[in-house]
């Protein structure tokens, strides 16, 4: 109930209290009080309600508050908070997002959602809240169970005390604060570029949305002069095997075990065809010809990255999708050597198909999972760095590593050999629009990731030029030095 009735009593001083000085008055028929530290606190939180009594206001006689201050507080009550339209924003994604992309989301916002809170009274630890915040907020499948009690109570924080959207537009640190959670890692480490860039997509998009729902009258992050590390796409060819050393790993994989002799085609796929590890492990034996003799064609159709699954919709450990970037239903159609096509007979009449009428199946029969290949890589690679030192003799001559030239880092991980085999197609003259079609690129994405080898053609591209300027001129002057 409001009322005019309001008597402000004069501050009162208690010894030995940690906050001494009170200030007392009376709403109606209720006492209300409020202690302070200093008497110069007291008596400006006084000349507050003095000043409100002078404009006429109505106090609430439950609270003590003026009319005017029990409004805004009612209002910020009403207000959505960030956990909130970030929860909002995440279930509105969920549907139409692959496995992997509902992963990556709820990863950002569970990065920056930490910090966009009041205060950090009572937090829980770092990687409880994250796991909260991953596994549970963001996460909108049917089949989540119920949260364990200490991420319950991390989940419960956070609501109390994540901010109003509004302040995120009158607060230009703390939003700095939240793009600067956006660098770091759990152990405070700095995050890799694309990472940070990849996480400021997501909380630029997810502020957007606040806009679009008049949560926000404009998005912040445009008033914050902040940009994001420099990525370098380009691939480092430190890393990446040449043709023969490619040819050796994957001549090698038969030699590490039975794994190893199932699975050589499979990586001959990655760099004879230029497949990602995904098309791989969800190419059908019906997309394939392998003719006797000459070259072969694979129809890619789909892939099947190995995602965590509490993010599919069925539960599985695979997300079926399209071809990455492409349209639901898009196909590609690569051509192969006969070299890969000799493989994938064998390999066919060798152990048949697996499920769906996969031609690569795991140890178990079920899909191969990007852990199996990763460790039968490892072993491949292993075996071929040790083959690579040219004697191993006790005593002072002993040679332990492999040829100097060697980065240690050198076809680390499968994927060098796709890299390696679209390397190979430019370096032969292949037209840079062919090598994007069978690579699954787009030509502006292959000119920045492989803008060394296309620039290396540049003067084989000025003398092609320059020799038809001349041919059209009628002269055959060969071409300038």
């Amino acid at each position: 109930m409001l009322t005019f009735e309001v008597r402000i009593n004069e501050i009162r001083q208690r010894a030995g209290r940690r906050k001494p000085f009170e200030l007392r008055w009376t709403v109606g028929p209720q006492r209300h009080s409020k202690s302070f530290a200093t008497k110069t606190l007291a008596q400006g939180r006084e000349a507050e309600l003095r000043t409100a009594m002078k404009k006429g206001e109505q106090f609430d006689v439950e609270s003590g508050l003026p009319a005017s201050e029990l409004r805004a507080i009612q209002k910020a009550k009403q207000q959505v908070t960030w956990y909130q339209h970030a929860r909002k924003y995440a279930e509105m994604k969920w549907a139409r997002s692959s496995a992997k992309s509902r992963g990556t989301r709820a990863d950002a916002l569970a990065t920056i959602t930490p910090a966009l809170v009041t205060d950090r009274k009572g937090a829980p630890a770092p990687r409880v809240l994250r796991r909260a915040l991953t596994g549970w907020a963001f996460n909108f499948s049917e089949r989540l169970p119920e949260p364990p009690e200490q991420v319950a109570a991390a989940l419960e924080w956070i609501e109390r005390k994540s901010v109003p959207m509004g302040l995120l537009e009158e607060d230009a640190d703390l939003m700095r604060s939240g793009l600067t959670a956006l660098t770091l890692m759990l152990n405070g480490k700095e995050a890799a570029a694309n990472t940070v860039r990849r996480k400021r997509m997501v909380l630029n998009n997810c502020l957007r949305y606040g806009v679009e729902r008049r949560q926000l009258a404009a998005n912040p992050l445009q008033f914050i002069d902040w940009d994001p590390p420099e990525t370098d796409d380009e691939v480092d060819w430190r890393y990446v095997p040449n043709p023969t050393q490619a040819k050796e790993l994957i001549a090698t994989a038969p030699t590490v075990g039975p794994r190893g002799r199932h699975l050589t085609a499979f990586f001959a796929c990655m760099y004879y065809a230029g497949m990602r590890p995904a098309e791989v492990t969800d190419l059908r034996k019906r997309n394939c010809t392998l003719p006797e003799s000459g070259w072969g064609s694979l129809l890619l159709a789909g892939s099947s990255p190995n995602v965590g699954s509490i993010w599919t919709n069925d539960g599985t450990t695979h997300d079926e999708r399209g071809l990455k970037r492409r349209a639901r239903k898009a196909t590609r159609d690569v051509p192969i050597p006969p070299v890969l096509v000799a493989m994938l007979r064998e390999h066919l009449t060798t152990y048949g198909t697996g499920a769906g009428g996969r031609v690569f199946k795991a140890a178990e029969g079920g899909r191969v999972l990007s852990k199996e290949y990763a460790a039968v890589w490892k072993k491949i690679r292993d075996a071929w760095w040790q083959a690579q030192v040219p004697e191993r003799v006790n005593g002072p001559h002993a040679v332990d590593s492999p040829e100097p030239d060697l980065d240690e880092r050198l076809a680390e991980v499968p994927y060098a050999l796709r890299k390696a085999g679209i390397t190979l197609w430019l370096v032969s003259g292949v037209d840079p629009t062919e090598v994007a079609r069978r690579a699954g690129h787009s030509v502006a994405v292959l000119y920045r990731f492989y803008a060394k080898v296309l620039d290396g053609k540049r003067d084989e591209a000025n003398e092609k030029i320059e020799r038809a300027l001349n041919e059209s001129a009628g002269t055959s002057d060969a071409p300038s030095e």
